[in-house]
């Protein structure tokens, strides 16, 4: 029996973008979570794991370029007014879970994750670092007729994770240093007990007398 790889190439890793444009209808499907080796560096091993997935979708686009690389164009250009070249844009949306360790409890969990982000395409990493600065859209260097897919999906959800991982609500009780109201059997977010204001002085008197 063949064993199949979990990073061998399949139809959707690369796409190719302007073909996507002319179908006009989008592009979706699922990445297995066990393909996405960034996610999965330094994460919890999870029930489940195995047969989770990343869903996604794509659609890709012609628009005319914004005003304000279309005035640096034209800056390069001494000012001429030449016809500017429509641009290349992609969406991307992606829905899942990834496994995470909560900073509170320490205890594994899935985190859900979700993405829905335009990229604007561009020829050549010098095309991405002159307009970076001068554009608010996300730049992708696009310096073929396909685009790896599968590691911009990785990428994205590794952005969309939280910084700090935290359950909603942990699933258990935590431990607090001894002498705290979970020390003396208190339950996790209850009030400390107040001090009586005279409890000082009676065992003040008592040592006196």
């Amino acid at each position: 029996m063949r064993v199949p790889n979990p990073h061998a190439p399949e139809p959707h890793d690369w796409i190719d973008v302007e073909a996507l444009t002319r179908s006009g209808d989008g592009l979706s499907g699922a990445f297995a979570l066990a393909r996405l080796p960034r996610v999965l560096a330094d994460a919890p091993d999870l029930s489940g794991q195995a047969q989770e997935a990343v869903r996604w979708r794509v659609q890709a686009e012609w628009r005319d370029p914004p005003p304000a690389v279309a005035a640096a164009v034209r800056a390069l250009a001494g000012g001429r007014r030449a016809p500017l070249p429509r641009q290349l844009w992609l969406r991307l949306q992606a829905e899942g879970r990834v496994p995470l360790v909560c900073q509170r409890c320490l205890e594994p969990y899935w985190q859900p994750v979700m993405v829905d982000r335009w990229f604007r395409f561009v020829a050549d990493e010098a095309a991405a670092e002159a307009q970076d600065e001068s554009c608010e859209e996300d730049l992708l260097v696009l310096d073929g007729p396909r685009y790896p897919l599968r590691e911009l999906v990785e990428e994205e959800l590794l952005l969309a994770a939280p910084l700090v991982p935290l359950h909603e609500v942990c699933p258990h009780p935590i431990p607090l240093a001894a002498g705290d109201a979970l020390g003396r059997g208190g339950e996790a977010g209850a009030p400390l007990p107040r001090p009586h204001p005279f409890e000082a002085l009676a065992a003040l008197k008592a040592k006196r007398f």
